[in-house]
Order: structure tokens, then sequence, then C-alpha cells
């Protein structure tokens, strides 16, 4: 996979521009326009990676009760581990970064790692390091489901996801499974709700957003942690009174130009903040990848502040 996506940036894409701007204009443009491509592409591969970004939103509802005002939720998805293997300091610069925000509430919305369970072990001591005042919540993304081993029996993957469950509850990260929790302040609450994986093929669906809510009562501010952000409009806006939706998946293609990036073809909502019908989507474009390589989809650690 790293092969195909660095062939495309380094042969594929500037051959197709050396195409056209020689058509359009001349081969000395399209000369000066690769060499711009390659460039930015060796930005990418060697520093572009390793550009963590803070970025923040507010989510208003006047379904917030007064005590939560304010309330700081640092959201962290896609880290995609096993990465990072020969790059650990990244990940200790990242616990760094987080623990200097000084959030209220941790959540990890999907896909801690590529393939296995075993590329967590490495990290463990520091991802144990994460502290937020009231915890850190997770639900699993689809390569969280191991279903991308070479040895695909039923056996293997569920051993694989079996022991990444165990790993994160070592982290103390609480995982999400079709679940929720509730957050209290005195006699105010807020419910912060986990469900499966819910995607569209070739991506795995076990989600169940009906159970994950239990008999949480209506009126009351829900935080939903769902790994694909196309479940927002799908199955959550419209449809239910959650008030904050958190996802990732999209990494924004891991290349963002201004508002522009490749992922705008395969979902509505890729990157950032979108609010309808008084309810809140955040998509973050995740801290990681399966190939090492980021322009300006930056690794992402969020800040969500909750207001009245």
């Amino acid at each position: 996979m790293r092969l195909l996506f660095g062939a495309m940036l380094v042969l594929a894409l500037p051959a197709l521009l050396f195409a056209v701007l020689t058509l359009c204009f001349s081969w000395k443009v399209g000369l000066v326009g690769v060499a711009v491509m390659l460039l930015t592409d060796v930005y990418g591969f060697v520093f572009g990676w390793r550009r963590i970004k803070v970025r923040t939103a507010v989510c208003s509802s006047p379904l917030l009760p007064e005590a939560f005002r304010g309330y700081r939720i640092l959201q962290l998805s896609d880290i995609h581990i096993g990465t990072f293997l020969r790059n650990r300091r990244f990940i200790n610069h990242l616990v760094e970064v987080c623990n200097a925000q000084h959030p209220d509430l941790i959540v990890f919305t999907g896909d801690l790692v590529n393939v296995g369970a075993e590329e967590v072990i490495p990290f463990l001591p520091v991802l144990h390091q994460l502290q937020a005042r009231d915890g850190i919540y997770s639900v699993m993304g689809n390569h969280d489901y191991c279903e991308y081993l070479p040895d695909k029996s039923e056996k293997n993957v569920r051993r694989n996801q079996n022991v990444l469950q165990y790993m994160e509850e070592r982290m103390g990260w609480h995982l999400l499974l079709n679940d929720h929790t509730v957050i209290r302040r005195g006699d105010a609450a807020i419910a912060v709700i986990g469900v499966e994986n819910i995607s569209r093929p070739p991506f795995p669906d076990y989600g169940d957003l009906k159970k994950a809510l239990g008999d949480l009562p209506k009126g009351m501010f829900k935080v939903l942690l769902s790994h694909d952000p196309s479940h927002w409009r799908r199955g959550v806006l419209h449809q239910t009174d959650i008030a904050l939706t958190l996802s990732g998946h999209t990494h924004a293609g891991q290349i963002q130009i201004g508002r522009f990036s490749p992922a705008k073809w395969a979902y509505n909502e890729w990157g950032g903040k979108y609010v309808e019908g008084g309810s809140m989507l955040y998509v973050s474009t995740g801290v990681g990848g399966t190939v090492p390589f980021r322009i300006g989809a930056w690794p992402e650690i969020s800040i969500i502040t909750l207001e009245k």
C-alpha cells in the first residue's frame, strides 16, 4: 500500500501534471510544475506527518447543563500506530501535547492500529500517560477489527480483536462497544455514547446506535463517538436528539489545500465542523495513516468546548 501510494505521488501525478501543463502552456512550465510537486511530496514524506496542530471548535446547545459550560473535550482519531514503530518519539510528543491541553475528557474515535494488535505493545507505557479529569473513552474503527491481517481466519481475527481491547483497558482507555457512560457534575449530567463501526461497504458495519443509547432520556446532552462521519447524516441527524457527534476516518485524504481535499469526492463531511438541525458534527482529520505522509491535512488534536 505504501509503495502504491508513493508511486502515485512521485510518478503518476507528476506525469499527469506535466502532460496537462505542456498541453496548456509549454514543456518548460510543465517541468517547473513537476519540480514543485516533487518538492511538496518530499516535504510531506519527511516533515508533514510530524506537524501536530491543535484545532479548536465550539459546540453550542440549549441542552447543555449550566454546570458543563466551558467543558473541554480533546478528540484524537486515526493514530494508525503501526506506522510509527520506527518513529516512537512522535507518539511521545503527541502525548505531551495532549496533556498540555489539560482537557476535561479525552475521546478516541477509532483506528488505533493498521493491521494487528501487536502494533500497540511498544507504545503501552506512553499511551497510558494520557490524562484527563473524566477519563479516556474510545470506539473501534474499521482497522481495529484486524480484518486486514494476512491470516484472515476467524480465530486469528478474533484473537487480535480481544488482545487490542485488552490493551486499551491496560492503557486506561474505556472502550464503548455500542454502549454509553454518564458524566456528572453534581446533579447535572451529560452522556458519552460509543458505537462500533457503522460504515458503507467495503468497510465493516457492526454498530447499533439504538443499543448504545439504551434508556438515556430525551433532552439530555449527548456526545456520540462514531468512527465514520457518514453515519451522522444517515443515522443521527434529524433522527435523534444527539447534540454532538465526533468522527474521524477520512484523514482528509492526508492532502488538503485550503478547503479542498480529495476526501470530498467520497464524503460530504470530511474535515472540521458541520452544523445542521441543532446537531453538530466534528470530523477530525486524524493523527496518522498507513502511509507517513501529510500535506495541509496536518496531524490533528481537536479541542471541542461545550457552551450553552
